[in-house]
């Protein structure tokens, strides 16, 4: 009888759950990945309140629940949350440099420690953030300003939450999809991208995928050697490092690592090796996208299966049988990581449309994008197509330089639907340009626009749309975030903010390089003003400025005959309060000392508004 009346109390439990009303929040987030995080953070503390569905017991997504622990890009471009967490690996660490444990990243970290940091700074949100991990999105429904997800929660149970905002932050885009936003995968043409090296037609070939794997020293004595795994073929893997099988790597020209360089390439500061080996390695060829959750499993299960094959050829055919997979990094049965390394989704058609020709040239492209970033990234154009059995017939893509660049506002707000916010990597991108913008900090940051545009939404009681790109760029501005690649100060600098609003006008303007993989760009704080370097031309109509330097006097006495608030007969003083030193109106000024001047006398972010285009108006 006490058998039967636990069942009956249970099964009551779980009626009354079902039919239980909605759950009300002002904020709701699908996707705990990299940027869902970054976003519910941010709009919680904002003061909203906010709640993330995540399908995983992790948050973090690529970070952490895919493995891929080893930091792309955005070294010395560190802010906002991703700095923070930056800040607090290297805190639990020591050092920036026991971060460098592996030679393919200065931010190289185990999963299970990014999943605790993360963790941290989500319960430090308090009761404004609620965080539901292992929760399965099963239905959307609603419209603008009043959304309603149903959700089977880590017991089974059906669940549903109402929501003013929604962001799609899931690693493949399907909540966009669900709410009927316009989208695209695989790669444009390039009469459709005006992109040189897109391809005359378009396909559906997206990147490829990696199930990661941590392997682990289990000492010199050891045999970790797998079971053959089925389908094992070692001329897969000829020219994965130096083997017996890589004879004819000479021929085709293809580098061939050493083992012990392929090994280390991802090792973490607590010694274990991250397997995401690019081209003879463990990337996988599949497009699940558009496929069901059931067949997205079988899938999925090949391409873990592929990384399997992968380790037994390391420990076969490399002699490393000692190396096996690492039973202290993820809770799982299999001791993989929850989820593959997705590198590419669905690509929403947005308010603006970011190609790799407007980052390779932002001064110079048709719209000036630039105005509008809300993330930075340097990490050169990177794609990863290589065992895609079409490979023959796609371009030979020779990606050409580009500097750091800026991510416009535009490319997170769906054309056709509002109220609605995508991140991750389903951005409005093109599919070259999408090299990029899917790395982790870049998506980090991302994700804190998402969750400040969505907050701010809430907070002025508007819709999505109505919120202008200058406000969202300042409240970026005031949680430590980049809008401009500038390497010239960092956010805790005193005049960090005045350097990025005028880079982000476009009167005076940055300038990018490329030194060997590194992508930088520089306000050139510590040069001499000079009359060329100004362009007021969008604003003052007609206006020339003589070429040659500028000295401190000229140039106040232009900002006043402009109509700039700057005092008279107390020039000294005002500049000193400003933060500036040496005022002597006979010597040249230099471009950092000018943009604080400017920033103060026109507060260019009230004065000067733009559209997601970039256009003032």
């Amino acid at each position: 009888m006490k058998i039967i009346r636990k069942i009956a109390v249970a099964a009551l439990v779980l009626a009354l759950a079902s039919c239980s009303s909605p759950e009300q929040v002002d904020v709701l987030v699908v996707g705990g990945g990299a940027s869902g995080t970054a976003a519910s953070i941010q709009a919680a503390r904002m003061g909203v309140r906010t709640m993330v569905l995540e399908e995983t017991p992790w948050i973090g997504g690529m970070l952490t629940a895919a493995g891929v622990s080893c930091v792309d890009g955005n070294n010395r471009l560190r802010s906002g949350i991703f700095g923070e967490f930056a800040d607090s690996l290297v805190a639990r660490y020591g050092s920036n440099e026991a971060l460098q444990s592996g030679w393919v990243s200065n931010i190289n970290f185990d999963p299970h420690i990014g999943q605790e940091i993360l963790t941290n700074m989500a319960d430090a949100c308090g009761p404004l953030l609620t965080v539901k991990r292992e929760a399965v999105v099963t239905d959307v429904q609603g419209e603008a300003g009043d959304w309603t997800v149903t959700f089977r929660d880590s017991r089974g149970r059906k669940q549903k939450v109402n929501a003013d905002i929604l962001i799609d932050a899931t690693e493949l885009g399907d909540i966009a999809k669900a709410c009927g936003v316009d989208y695209k995968i695989g790669m444009e043409a390039s009469e459709e991208t005006g992109e040189s090296i897109a391809p005359e037609q378009a396909n559906d070939v997206i990147q490829d995928l990696t199930f990661v794997a941590f392997l682990k020293d289990y000492g010199p004595d050891a045999d970790m050697t797998i079971a053959k795994p089925e389908g094992y073929d070692p001329m897969v893997f000829r020219n994965a490092a130096l083997n017996p099988l890589s004879d004819e790597a000479a021929e085709t020209g293809q580098t061939i690592w050493s083992p012990q360089m392929m090994i280390t390439y991802g090792k973490t500061p607590q010694g274990r090796y991250m397997i995401n080996w690019p081209i003879y390695g463990n990337d996988y060829y599949v497009n699940i996208i558009e496929m069901s959750r059931e067949e997205r499993t079988i899938e999925l299960e090949k391409a873990k299966n592929f990384t399997l094959c992968f380790v037994y050829f390391i420990q076969t055919q490399l002699g490393m049988k000692n190396l096996g997979l690492a039973d202290d990094v993820f809770p799982t049965e299999d001791d993989f990581p929850f989820i593959p390394y997705h590198r590419e989704s669905r690509r929403i058609v947005g308010e603006a449309f970011f190609t790799l020709d407007a980052a390779a040239d932002p001064y110079g492209y048709e719209k000036p994008y630039y105005r509008t970033g809300i993330a930075v990234g340097d990490y050169p154009v990177d794609h990863h197509h290589f065992r895609h059995p079409r490979w023959k017939e796609l371009p030979d893509l020779e990606f050409y330089p580009i500097p750091s660049f800026n991510v416009p506002m535009g490319t997170i707000i769906p054309k056709n639907v509002d109220d609605l916010i995508v991140a991750e990597k389903s951005i409005s991108v093109s599919n070259l340009m999408n090299g990029s913008t899917r790395l982790q900090p870049v998506v980090m940051q991302l994700g804190q626009a998402s969750g400040a545009l969505a907050a701010l939404a809430v907070i002025k009681d508007k819709s999505v749309k109505k919120i202008g790109v200058r406000q969202l760029q300042t409240e970026l501005l005031e949680a430590g975030c980049y809008i401009m690649p500038y390497l010239d100060l960092k956010p805790s600098d005193r005049h960090f903010k005045a350097i990025q609003r005028i880079g982000a006008t476009g009167i005076l303007r940055g300038e990018g390089r490329n030194i060997g993989w590194s992508n930088e760009t520089w306000f050139r704080a510590g040069d001499p003003l000079r009359g060329e370097d100004i362009y007021l031309d969008g604003l003052l109509p007609g206006f020339n400025m003589a070429p040659g330097e500028i000295t401190v006097g000229a140039m106040m006495q232009l900002i006043r005959g402009i109509g700039g608030a700057v005092p008279s007969g107390r020039e000294s003083q005002w500049w000193e309060n400003l933060g500036l030193e040496d005022y002597d109106p006979a010597r040249p000024v230099l471009r950092l000392e000018a943009a604080v001047v400017v920033d103060a006398a026109f507060d260019p972010f009230g004065y000067f508004q733009v559209d997601y285009n970039g256009n003032f108006r």
